[in-house]
């Protein structure tokens, strides 16, 4: 082993949102960084096969659908609308790819030192390093393990990058299979459903849970399920994938309803891709945790205090890694906050006013409280809403499906819970997740003013809703 090399401020775990988020801020707050990452590419899971070309081939298999089935009634005439399946993952490389490039850029002008390697720990201040052959260590005063999370397996469903695919492999499918079976009905799952059945594919969606989205407001759940219905997807709610086995050339999924037993009324289901969205697991292997004494739970995550503080003082954790739920902008606020806590800062996460989004057409939102979590807790509350249908923009944009829906507290009318399906619905829960960081009310909505036509007033008008005084239902 070579001898010590370098000795850094904070060294830094994996490059994607959380890690190169939190070097950069740490740069900015005067201290020397290193950002290590094993793969090629900056920028993690979420960057590379994750929410970038995902979202890329969602947004140009919107538009393909969107010319094939809705331009003529709005009076555009297009002939033989095609997709290029070929020119559509190029385009999507070439994005990972410019992003990638500009997080590099962006280490260069704060002075982060980027190293190339796997990493594992030697001691709570030292790690070693190894790249094509070599090895190095390095010490920092400290460490912050950012290295995200890893799609899981099935049992007797392993990956094998062909037939049985995780969302990494299905961004990337060079032809459009004619039969898919999608396990899990979560945000990858859909997402990735409809990406492919509006390229052709006939798709079939098994969901152990009783809707989609398990976790998320189930009113809205249930609005989602009929829209992607009449998309074309086909589900099967309420049943355990039990086995696989190919033949003649295809694959055969066995299923069986939980309710009246696996043993019984198992069914079958004839696929060319299988493609497991079932979660993600904390990715923590090979760092030699044991060494530098840093705790893990009984699932694998890294236990951290709220200053994200492992059970060794000096290294930190942040984002997939971590309980908590698996974003990449929850990992890139929780590396602006360690960073300014190690800078003598105020960091802080407000973990009730993270948005989560599922960028399927339309696009579900929502930001704090769902019905069922505050029915549980035995919270009083109101509920207002309204539907894109009687708003204005959208009937413009033909895009009238879904509706807003606000919780606010029984008494006080705080913000508890705002839900959004419809079009632009990434965006606009960013008014409500503002809203909700600064305390406000229904009623602080629902008297600011909004422009006219836009999709933003049927924000306010879910609000004006919540009284019973909306203007336009």
């Amino acid at each position: 082993m070579a001898a010590t090399e370098k000795e850094f401020d904070l060294a830094i775990i994996g490059a994607g949102p959380g890690g190169y988020t939190a070097a950069i801020r740490a740069a900015q707050l005067g201290m020397k960084v290193a950002c290590i990452e094993k793969e090629g590419q900056l920028g993690g899971t979420c960057l590379r096969v994750g929410c970038i070309p995902s979202k890329t081939l969602l947004e140009a298999t919107a538009q393909f659908a969107l010319a094939r089935e809705r331009f003529a009634p709005i009076g555009i005439t297009c002939d033989k609308v095609q997709m290029d399946v070929a020119a559509l993952l190029a385009r999507k490389d070439h994005i990972v790819a410019t992003l990638s490039h500009g997080v590099a850029g962006l280490f260069r002008k704060n002075g982060i030192e980027r190293i190339s390697a796997t990493a594992s720990f030697v001691s709570a201040n030292e790690l070693q390093l190894a790249a094509a052959g070599d090895r190095r260590t390095i010490r920092a005063a400290r460490v912050l393990i950012a290295t995200g999370s890893a799609p899981i397996e099935l049992p007797g469903m392993p990956f094998d990058a062909r037939r049985v695919i995780s969302s990494d492999q299905a961004i990337a499918l060079r032809a459009v299979p004619k039969r898919m079976a999608v396990i899990g009905a979560g945000a990858i799952g859909l997402e990735l459903s409809s990406v492919w059945k509006r390229l052709g594919a006939d798709v079939t969606v098994l969901e152990i849970y009783h809707t989609t989205l398990p976790g998320a407001d189930e009113e809205m759940g249930r609005l989602m399920e009929r829209t992607l219905k009449g998309q074309g997807l086909k589900f099967h709610f309420g049943v355990q994938a039990t086995g696989l086995r190919e033949e003649k050339g295809h694959l055969t999924v066995r299923f069986a309803s939980r309710q009246t037993g696996l043993e019984k009324n198992e069914s079958a289901l004839t696929a060319d891709v299988v493609l497991v969205a079932v979660g993600r697991r904390a990715y923590a292997q090979g760092l030699d945790l044991d060494k530098a004494g840093v705790a893990t739970d009984e699932r694998g995550r890294i236990v951290v205090n709220r200053a994200w503080q492992t059970s060794v003082p000096n290294i930190y954790a942040i984002g997939d890694v971590i309980a908590g739920p698996m974003l990449a902008h929850k990992a890139q606020e929780e590396g602006i906050a360690v960073a300014e806590l190690m800078a003598g800062k105020a960091g802080h996460v407000n973990y009730d006013a993270i948005p989560l989004v599922v960028y399927t057409s339309p696009e579900l939102a929502w930001v704090g409280k769902t019905e069922e979590q505050l029915k549980a807790a035995g919270v009083q509350y109101n509920v207002g809403k309204f539907r894109f249908a009687a708003n204005a923009r959208a009937l413009c944009m033909d895009e009238t499906q879904g509706m807003v829906k606000i919780l606010a507290d029984g008494h006080s009318d705080r913000i508890l819970g705002v839900h959004i399906l419809g079009p632009q619905a990434s965006s606009l829960i960013a008014q409500a997740g503002m809203a909700m960081e600064l305390g406000a009310s229904s009623e602080d909505i629902a008297r600011t003013c909004h422009a006219h036509p836009s999709l933003p007033e049927a924000l306010r008008e879910a609000a004006l809703a919540v009284e019973g005084r909306a203007i336009n239902a």
